[in-house]
């Protein structure tokens, strides 16, 4: 076996730029701090919604800010899954193949769940429920 005499710098060259996750690692940070007042105030709504009846909760929805937050909830957590699922992926799954796979099933169980909740959200506002 030969002796390689190249330095480290230069074996990493060419390997990618090492400020490729600092902008997702920022953003899922920013996402996971404005998860928490969110987060607290779901809990906050699901409590009172429990108190209630199918016409308390269309009434509570129907709410400008709780529309408004409960959008902001369901969008801020499935990207914030999203994210975390694919740096999972990302991590750990070192076959190519398998890997675009799961970030497509990812992304698209992600983005259509996520577009469910808010579009259910968003009729329920807009229309008040009735079918």
């Amino acid at each position: 076996m030969m002796a390689s005499y190249r330095t480290p710098l230069s074996r990493a060259r060419g390997l990618g730029s090492a400020k490729h996750g600092v902008g997702a690692w920022i953003a899922e940070r920013v996402s996971a701090v404005a998860l928490v007042p969110l987060t607290l105030w779901a809990v906050y709504g699901v409590l009172r919604l429990a108190a209630g009846d199918y016409g308390f909760a269309v009434h509570w929805v129907r709410d400008p800010l709780n529309a408004v937050l409960s959008v902001l909830t369901i969008a801020i957590a499935f990207w914030h899954m999203h994210a975390g699922v694919r740096v999972v992926v990302e991590d750990y799954i070192h076959k190519t193949a398998s890997k675009a796979g799961l970030l497509l099933i990812n992304l698209f169980v992600c983005g259509l769940s996520g577009a469910l909740a808010i579009f259910s959200i968003l009729k329920v506002a807009l229309s008040g429920g009735v079918s």
